[in-house]
């Protein structure tokens, strides 16, 4: 097998040829070879192969070959050759998401910058293209894709189906549906690697990790639809709790119940802009107020197990790890974001007030000099807690979103887990680098599961 990077050349001979540069076509180890199988995707086809006199990878696909080989575009991309004289162009890559006010210019609705960001990363080296549901055209095997051009403008091309899936679909409901089910599971009857298989639930989570041992260590005590004598039994136990929906996500729909001996039970939750603070003499009375708000909605609720997390300035302090696996199928935190809770919120989610804040500034203001010992922990702590949802994981994982809290005897705790984490934290300033370094794990991830992996430069 050898793997390198060549220039895709349009020729508008009618001849079904594959010319090749003299350097090309001995790195591939072409040598007394009069024709090969040429395969991009799923696509293969039989082509002639001849050396060109000129320097440099390059690679010439005439008008014949490409009458029958969909090509996406000319330019730099990778090319595979295997034992039997089979060359591979890509890899192809597929970025599946949704349509949600779809404009020219945004195509994936606000997903459309990420997605674009994500294919950029690709470029000279791959064919990544963005496709929604509907594109994909299982009798002939087809998308109609989603490419950019050299200028960043949005063209559409059909193409063989890709190499591997990156998972992006943004609606949770949506994911759920057989339609969608469907599509995955045609990806894996073929063969196709897809990763992000599709949002996981809070309670899914703590189910899946329930005989982990390794991460047992790091979880609250959670219990999904838990009946009233159960919460009431864990305030009595813990003194405070989380009361939050399964499916949720942003912080919404988050109850934080406390009980104190003496002066009764109290309900921390936000309400519209503002944060919401209730007292009741009774347990009874505070439950029949969330079985009100709730209704049929509170059989989805988990209740987890309150912990003294770090404060600054009497607010508390949770973290996001962002973990990806990377080109050697290895999970990596690629950024981490501190977040501080407003004064009076029951999460630290900006949007309910919180601030922003990278882990070593927030960590020395709780530890001193100890700050990066307890950050190395904890970046430790989230590989192993990667590690233990892969393993009990069912399908196919690449991208997580860990959030993670710290107690002030340092010891790391795991909330929750997102396989289509937000990327919010990456928008502070000091933080875009690690940004731009989780879209390259993605990337190099897709050339794991593809295969294509240690390519030489032009």
């Amino acid at each position: 097998m050898s793997l390198t990077t060549c220039n895709v050349h349009f020729s508008q001979q009618s001849d079904k040829i594959v010319y090749l540069s003299r350097s090309l076509y001995k790195q591939l180890k072409l040598s007394g070879k009069r024709s090969i199988q040429l395969k991009l995707g799923n696509e293969i086809i039989t082509a002639t192969v001849r050396q060109l006199s000129r320097s440099g990878n390059h690679l010439y696909l005439s008008a014949g070959v490409r009458s029958s080989f969909r090509v996406p575009k000319s330019g730099n991309v990778y090319v595979l050759s295997t034992a039997d004289d089979e060359l591979q162009l890509g890899p192809l890559v597929g970025i599946l998401t949704d349509t949600i006010n779809q404009g020219d210019s945004y195509p994936f609705g606000s997903l459309s910058g990420f997605i674009k960001q994500v294919i950029r990363t690709g470029d000279r080296k791959a064919y990544m293209f963005g496709f929604t549901p509907n594109d994909i055209n299982w009798q002939q095997e087809t998308v109609n894709g989603y490419f950019l051009n050299a200028q960043g403008d949005w063209f559409r091309k059909i193409v063989p189906l890709p190499d591997v899936v990156y998972n992006r679909l943004p609606n949770r409901k949506a994911e759920t549906s057989p339609f969608i089910s469907s599509i995955r599971e045609r990806f894996v009857k073929r063969k196709i690697p897809l990763f992000n298989w599709s949002f996981l639930n809070k309670a899914d989570v703590y189910t899946l990790l329930d005989k982990d041992p390794e991460a047992l260590a790091h979880l609250p005590e959670s219990v999904p639809n838990p009946s009233s004598n159960k919460i009431k039994e864990m305030l009595e136990k813990y003194h405070f709790l989380y009361y939050k929906p399964g499916g949720g996500s942003l912080g919404i729909g988050i109850y934080r119940l406390t009980y104190h001996p003496t002066r009764g039970y109290f309900v921390r939750y936000r309400s519209g802009s503002e944060n919401v603070l209730l007292r009741y003499n009774n347990f009874q009375s505070m439950m029949k107020m969330l079985q009100n708000r709730l209704g049929s909605r509170v059989n989805q609720y988990v209740v987890q197990q309150g912990i003294r997390l770090l404060e600054i300035d009497r607010c508390q302090l949770d973290f996001r790890f962002h973990m990806h696996k990377n080109g050697n199928n290895q999970w990596i935190p690629a950024g981490i974001g501190a977040k501080k809770a407003g004064r009076g919120s029951v999460t630290t989610h900006v949007k309910s007030g919180g601030t922003l804040m990278t882990p070593e500034h927030a960590l020395s203001r709780a530890f001193g000099s100890e700050a990066n010992v307890i950050l190395e922990k904890a970046k430790r702590v989230a590989i192993k807690l990667s590690e233990a949802i892969e393993r009990n994981y069912p399908h196919r994982l690449g991208e997580l979103g860990l959030d993670i809290g710290i107690d002030m005897q340092g010891n790391i705790w795991m909330f929750e887990a997102n396989a289509k984490p937000g990327r919010s934290i990456f928008k502070h300033p000091a933080l875009r680098s690690e940004g731009k370094a989780s879209v390259s794990y993605i990337f190099e991830h897709c050339l794991y599961l593809s295969r294509f992996q240690g390519g030489k430069g032009l």
